[in-house]
């Protein structure tokens, strides 16, 4: 018999800020919960945090992409040259489908910052995306995926630099953004409106997260001298300039 939600409602409110957590359910087992609000309808999303989302095993595998992996594996090992191995277009599709609950996924797992997670799932969809560009049978089916990599390359870096940053390693966390930028710019140029603007968007979103883990980042010693050094200057305190000066140099040549 279904069971009545109406308490859990009660006892979590709808708050457009905080409707996020994450729960264990009876076998230890760790869920996330979205709370959801739309006018008469009230109600709770519930996914799994490992595995795939619905909690499905897919012909008998943890993920649809690791069951035609191995379809793969199995027609290399027969050793069939003239037959080239090749994902229908309901298998993409099948794939497609994986790789979207996958998605919705980290979406709300980047905004409780389970940043470990976000990457992890992030590198899968980008192996999803490698693996259909390089086996679809239809040239659709390869380019399907093809115009969100600007977004999965601009989440998968925001992951990792905020972990990077949380470890207070700043300079790690910028040389990661900036990689991911420059991955960004070098990507093949597609008709999609939806690469276009994602591109955009992603460089923008990036250069953004960029200053503000910098502006987090301590001063260095030559730098706060150099900070010292302008205000003495701009008060016309010749003295202390030339002694910070000397300073700086000696830190520089050290």
């Amino acid at each position: 018999m279904p069971e009545d939600i109406g308490h859990i409602l009660k006892t979590w409110s709808y708050d457009p800020q905080n409707s996020i957590r994450k729960v264990i359910d009876a076998h230890g087992v760790e869920k996330i919960q979205v709370r959801v609000d739309q006018g008469a309808f009230q109600g709770i999303l519930q996914m799994e945090l490992d595995g795939r989302p619905d909690g499905k095993r897919p012909h008998n595998q943890a993920f649809v992409l690791d069951f035609f992996k191995g379809k793969l594996q199995e027609h290399t090992d027969a050793g069939n040259p003239e037959t080239a191995f090749t994902l229908s277009s309901e298998q993409c599709e099948e794939i497609f489908d994986e790789s979207r609950r996958i998605y919705e996924r980290y979406v709300f797992l980047l905004q409780i910052q389970d940043y470990s997670r976000v990457i992890r799932d992030t590198e899968r969809n980008m192996e999803v995306f490698r693996f259909v560009n390089q086996y679809g049978q239809k040239e659709e089916d390869r380019q399907n995926l093809e115009r969100w990599w600007p977004y999965i390359i601009r989440i998968h870096a925001h992951a990792k630099a905020q972990i990077a940053s949380q470890n207070e390693e700043f300079d790690s966390a910028v040389k990661i953004i900036r990689e991911a930028r420059e991955r960004i710019e070098g990507l093949g140029s597609l008709s999609a409106e939806e690469f276009q603007v994602e591109k955009k968007r992603a460089q923008q979103v990036l250069e953004e997260l960029e200053e503000e883990i910098s502006s987090r980042r301590p001063l260095s010693q030559s730098e706060k001298l150099k900070e010292k050094l302008a205000e003495a200057v701009e008060i016309e305190d010749f003295e202390e300039a030339a002694a910070i000066r000397d300073q700086i140099r000696e830190l520089e040549q050290t």
